[in-house]
């Protein structure tokens, strides 16, 4: 096989410069909403064990493969699977597959990264209107899209040391600084105890299969394992660079953020007595209310939303990076070329999705078959001093029980009953508050051209590509290649034959065997309770 380098690809310039660009790939939007909300929703601090053990033993390991691959062998993603000798099988599911994950990503989630653009000038200039009204308003979203993609262009631009490493090294201490100040400012609020119990306080009888399913899945996002984005940041790495310790604190910083990204949330919502299970709902709709009522909250707000900018900024610009080192490697553009074409094509891309939040009514309500089962239409409706969340379309009825139990585990959901009396299907609430972030949840699940995008490209072909890129690394190729790899750099990885044992182990049968249960689980060929 051809291990060739390529001189003119770029480099990191220091260990340090790499940690936080791969940290900041991995530190997204994902890690202050989503992290906080399944956490509370399996157990508080026994999820966090979970996670943890999940993030060291499995996201660690995947880490180590995939960087190591990409330093083995000089190259982006496709380059790198090709040089090791993969044929068309693994070139389509591991390679190609990771470089259109990025891609297809970028696009929609740079629409939301707008969104926490425009939420910085509304919370400063006081704006009452809703985010539905903000959402749908195609002159609002589609320059906060561009305003995105340029800000990506032009840091890819710059190259690796010079561009995106120059950028993460401000930006991801900023973000970190910026995280302790608001969760400073969360944590003394009056009220806001009641916040950290429900958020920290271990409850380990929530632990079941599904809890270590979900913080598998987590797992996998948060830590950018199965896009492509760290094989090609492993392909800049120098070979004195500790492959072995950087990838502990990428997943260690990753990590840290997201715990930390919980105490923001959690004590400001409940010392306002907002409801905590409204996923992205919580973000851009509960918590500017919260933001308002709170003493100096237009600056809380505004900082609050900074955050989430630079933290979707730090990975959108490892995504662009994936599909341009593709066409800087093997098309052999240059840089410039490869970052403006590519930004521009994921700007078009992105323009469906920034109409599908009510810009467009049939970029909205798209549906795709195998999909279309969860798109059902909600609406809240107040009786007798209770609130109905009345759902109608098409809904299998497994769902409607899967839904039950899950309100019914979860002790603060305000959840009275299931009616359901011919075509009437209604789930009660006695808050408003819950009515609103269940029927939210349920309404806008998997509807609308970028709903459609975030399952395939932002979930389900994720773990298909972290699957193949494990029986790949375990099985097709000589494992002992990346096991030298990661010994180069690391002399305690290379002196340890338990760590390599272990390393051998944990991507041949753990990774791929949790990976593919996750896979079935999804594609409802069994489930876990």
């Amino acid at each position: 096989m051809s291990l060739s380098t390529t001189e003119s690809r770029g480099q990191w310039g220091s260990r340090f410069g790499f940690i936080m660009s791969a940290a900041g790939s991995a530190i997204g939007l994902g890690n202050i909403w989503r992290f906080p909300y399944l956490t509370g929703e399996h157990g508080g601090g026994a999820f966090v064990f979970v996670y943890l053990i999940i993030v060291l033993l499995i996201g660690v390991p995947l880490l180590f493969t995939e960087i190591g691959l990409g330093r083995l062998t000089r190259k982006s993603t496709i380059g790198a699977f090709r040089d090791t000798g993969a044929g068309p099988v693994w070139l389509g599911l591991g390679a190609i597959l990771a470089l259109l994950v990025s891609f297809f990503v970028l696009s929609y989630y740079s629409v939301i990264a707008g969104w926490t653009i425009g939420y910085v000038f509304k919370s400063l200039s006081g704006s009452t209107s809703s985010f539905a009204s903000f959402a749908a308003n195609p002159f609002y979203t589609i320059p906060l899209l561009g305003v995105v993609i340029a800000i990506t262009i032009s840091i890819v631009l710059g190259g690796i040391s010079g561009g995106i490493e120059k950028a993460t090294k401000v930006l991801m201490p900023a973000l970190l600084i910026l995280i302790l100040v608001v969760a400073l400012r969360s944590v003394t609020l009056d009220g806001a105890w009641q916040g950290v119990v429900f958020y920290l306080t271990p409850d380990f009888s929530k632990i079941t299969a599904n809890t270590i399913l979900a913080a598998l899945g987590q797992a996998f996002f948060s830590l950018s394992i199965g896009w492509g984005i760290m094989i090609t940041y492993g392909s800049y790495l120098s070979k004195q660079t500790n492959i072995v310790s950087s990838a502990v604190w990428v997943g260690l910083m990753d990590t840290s953020v997201a715990l930390l990204s919980g105490l923001m949330i959690f004590p400001a919502v409940f010392a306002f007595g907002k409801s905590p299970e409204a996923g992205p709902t919580l973000v851009f709709q509960i918590l500017p209310e919260v933001f308002r009522a709170m003493p100096g909250g237009a600056i809380v707000g505004a900082v609050f939303f900074l955050i989430l900018m630079v933290a979707a900024i730090t990975s959108t610009i490892s995504m662009l990076e994936v599909p341009a080192s593709y066409f800087i490697d093997e098309k052999k553009w240059k840089r410039k070329k490869a970052s403006i074409l590519i930004g521009i094509l994921a700007f078009l891309v992105g323009i469906p999705a920034a109409l599908s939040s009510g810009g467009s009514t049939y970029f909205s309500n798209m549906t795709l078959r195998g999909l279309d089962v969860n798109a059902v239409a909600t609406r809240v409706e107040p009786v007798n001093g209770d609130y109905h969340v009345v759902i109608t379309g098409a809904v299998k009825q497994e769902n409607v029980k899967q839904w039950e139990t899950e309100l019914k585990d979860e002790a603060n959901s305000e959840f009275i009953k299931l009616e359901t009396d011919n075509d009437h299907l209604a789930f009660v609430f006695r808050s408003e508050n819950f009515a609103n972030a269940f029927a939210d949840k349920i309404g806008n699940l998997n509807r609308g051209f970028l709903s459609i995008l975030d399952y395939y490209f932002g979930t389900f072909f994720i773990i298909v590509v972290a699957f193949v890129t494990c029986i790949y690394a375990g099985w097709k190729l000589n494992v002992r290649q990346l096991v030298h790899e990661l010994g180069e750099g690391s002399p305690a990885f290379r002196s340890s034959v338990w760590a390599q044992q272990a390393y051998v182990f944990f991507i041949r049968f753990v990774c791929p065997l949790l990976i593919l249960a996750v896979l079935l689980n999804m594609m409802g060929v069994f489930s876990f309770g």
